[in-house]
């Protein structure tokens, strides 16, 4: 693992799931201690509890094709918090092999073209990525490989390579929900058996585990000050 600061900048976290007790919101919570640990200063993104609106507006994108374009206050005030950032995790449940409605829109509307992109020196250059996917999968799916690549082919090259960022990944979190599923090759939904009490307990744990993992791997791809 890299050795870091006392001092090693800011990391913006970013929640999107609807829920303050879900297990997303539980996993952002336990990344960013860990980054605190690691020396960073840590603003906590909600966008639900923020009462972020996903909806890409006019007042947003008064003009697509002019890069100085005056964007509306609600994006200037979320790019402050991005260019601020030296990291930006974003943690959020896998849907439909892609990130829910709140965290796209917010890519759409503040990761707009002349601020994240578009620009002959990107503002975004250098800054670092991790996106933590939870997903309801099990390990042994075989779709799982398939959303692995999807995910990064979508997250890390069309949204953070695109956009200047120095190294961006992907943190695929499996079997989050309380009780395995898959779909079979019939479109059929086969749900287990809920696990309670120690099992519980012991599958929490392993989650956390995995989540700081993810979170120690990014940590120790950090290049190490000159």
């Amino acid at each position: 693992m890299s050795q870091h600061s006392s001092d090693a900048g800011t990391a913006l976290v970013v929640v999107a799931h609807h829920r303050s007790d879900s297990l997303t919101a539980h996993t952002a919570r336990r990344a960013a201690a860990r980054l605190e640990a690691a020396g960073y200063r840590i603003d906590l993104l909600d966008l639900h509890a923020e009462g972020f609106d996903p909806r890409m507006n006019v007042e947003d994108q008064p003009d697509w094709g002019d890069r100085e374009k005056t964007y509306s206050e609600e994006t200037r005030a979320h790019m402050r918090r991005i260019l601020d950032a030296d990291v930006v995790v974003a943690v959020f449940p896998v849907y439909w092999q892609s990130v829910p409605a709140v965290l796209k829109g917010w890519i759409d509307r503040v990761w707009n073209y002349g601020f994240a992109y578009g620009r002959s020196k990107p503002r975004l250059a250098g800054k670092r990525m991790l996106w933590l996917g939870l997903a309801g999968a099990t390990s042994d799916d075989p779709l799982v490989q398939g959303m692995q690549a999807a995910l990064e082919a979508g997250l890390s090259e069309g949204i953070a390579s695109y956009c200047g960022f120095s190294h961006s990944s992907v943190g695929l979190l499996l079997d989050a929900e309380e009780r395995p599923q898959h779909v079979d090759a019939e479109g059929n939904l086969l749900v287990g058996d809920a696990v309670a009490g120690a099992e519980r307990e012991a599958q929490y744990a392993d989650f956390d585990r995995r989540t700081l993992k993810f979170v120690e791997e990014f940590l120790a791809d950090e290049p190490l000050a000159a």
